[in-house]
């Protein structure tokens, strides 16, 4: 028993006994008349309902603390009972007056307004009171089954694998703090089994992109299923690192790991600021995703631009030169492999193109080369300086790819350079692949007075120079 309970239990005793022994004043303080009751009480009688009051007041504060302490079906039985026995004596007044005093009878019956000739009040007043009786009775169970609500709504909410914030409150009796703290525990389980839902699916992420499953149209990792594909257009980036394959082989194995780690770290949160995802890690490149073009083209410029950096910062070892290529194109995401291990990955031509960029991407000597489809997806507002390079024909196809480089990475000064010069370069281009070699020889001859180091330039004016040789032979 709480120390609080003790005290009101206490006070109740203290002011229920001189408020019991007192009472013989408040009855005779009642008089009985034929139209009813009269009320003159002296001072004892006055302090007797002063006790009398208080010790109801405290007497409830502790029966409902008892009933707090019962089993729910007790709490009913002992809750119920008293309106009960109140109700029982109510009905059997109304039925016969005669066990009461005969003055007081009659002053009852005046106040009721009952008597011989007007039997159908005592009906009435039956009715009120059995109408009352239910009344109190329906709030009563509402409010001690109350908590019973609560559990069912709980349950339903854990059920459907919800889970709740907060303190689970049920009710107020030692019956229920055990039921809640059942429910506590099976809520902390769904927590820390959701805590490790969403870990393991963090963890995850690290081998399977979210975006990939955004692709897909899944929310987790544990909806993936063997054979889940969805076909989308997207842009494809391959990112190649060159030098480190020599840089390697003077290395030791965990020098070689931290060397090609340290610039996957750079490159990989940049792929994921902008909206795109590595589908693959190829040793010392990457293969990337976006869904859109002008996103791949942003982050090529931000991976040339952090690699530049990361040069300059290393000292130590020799500068990684880095090669971009972009494709767009029609790309299958699906999931491959068996059911006891399955595979996320992207299957398309776009990919295969994309690798043959990059092949001419390194052999031009720039450093961001894309394919006409991805120009085309390009918005029109997009501020992007480029220019022709060439075209690639594909195996078995009559029609070549265009292919463009992008200038925006450039040093500001050779940028306005390549950009003032880029139609006769262009011209250039369009000369050599029309046959027109003499003057593709002349226009390359004169982009290389403004651009000496420009490789595209002197390769286009030696393979010029070359068919113009074969020719004369």
């Amino acid at each position: 028993m709480r120390l609080s309970t003790k005290i009101f239990l206490a006070i109740y005793i203290v002011c229920f006994v001189p408020g019991a022994v007192l009472s013989k004043y408040i009855f005779e303080g009642i008089k009985a008349t034929d139209k009813g009751f009269t009320f003159s009480f002296g001072t004892p009688a006055i302090i007797g309902l002063c006790f009398m009051g208080v010790s109801i007041i405290f007497g409830t504060i502790c029966y409902i603390r008892f009933l707090r302490i019962l089993k729910l079906s007790k709490v009913l039985f002992f809750s119920i009972t008293p309106m009960t026995v109140l109700y029982g004596v109510g009905i059997y007044l109304l039925a016969d007056f005669g066990t009461l005093p005969k003055q007081t009878a009659i002053a009852v019956r005046a106040i009721l307004n009952i008597s011989a000739e007007n039997k159908y009040n005592s009906i009435l007043w039956a009715i009120l009171l059995t109408l009352i009786y239910i009344l109190i009775s329906f709030v009563l169970f509402s409010y001690v089954c109350r908590p019973i609500q609560k559990i069912e709504r709980v349950t339903s909410k854990l059920g459907d694998g919800r889970i709740t914030e907060g303190a689970i409150t049920i009710g107020k009796t030692k019956q229920f703090h055990k039921i809640e703290d059942s429910l506590e525990r099976i809520n902390y389980n769904y927590k820390e089994k959701e805590n490790r839902v969403k870990q393991a699916d963090l963890e995850a992420q690290k081998f399977i992109p979210k975006q990939f499953l955004k692709f897909l149209g899944k929310g987790s990792i544990s909806e993936l299923e063997l054979g889940n594909q969805v076909q989308k257009r997207a842009t494809t980036l391959f990112c190649d690192l060159l030098s480190s394959t020599s840089v390697s082989t003077t290395l030791s194995l965990e020098e070689n790991f931290n060397f090609i780690n340290s610039y996957l770290n750079i490159i990989s949160p940049l792929v994921r600021k902008h909206d795109g995802f590595v589908d693959k890690y190829l040793g010392d490149g990457i293969l990337a995703v976006f869904p859109r073009a002008e996103r791949a083209i942003d982050c090529a410029h931000a991976i040339i631009r952090a690699i530049e950096v990361k040069n300059k910062s290393q000292k130590d070892l020799p500068n990684v030169d880095t090669k971009i290529s972009i494709n767009t194109g029609d790309i299958v995401f699906g999931i491959v492999g068996e059911e006891e291990r399955k595979a996320p990955t992207i299957i398309s031509d776009v990919v295969n193109l994309a690798s043959k960029i990059e092949d001419i991407n390194k052999f031009m000597g720039t450093k961001i080369v894309f394919s006409k489809q991805t120009l085309n997806e390009i918005p029109e507002k997009y501020n992007l300086h480029y220019r022709y390079i060439g075209s690639l024909t594909l195996d078995g196809e009559e029609t070549a790819l265009p292919l463009f480089e992008s200038l925006e990475i450039y040093p500001k000064d050779e940028k306005d350079k390549l950009v003032r010069l880029k139609n006769k370069f262009e011209n250039g281009v369009r000369s050599y692949n029309d046959g027109q070699f003499k003057v593709a020889l002349q226009t390359f001859q004169e982009v290389l007075k403004y651009l000496p180091n420009d490789k595209p330039s002197y390769i286009y004016f030696n393979k010029a120079n070359e068919k113009l040789k074969e020719v004369e032979l």
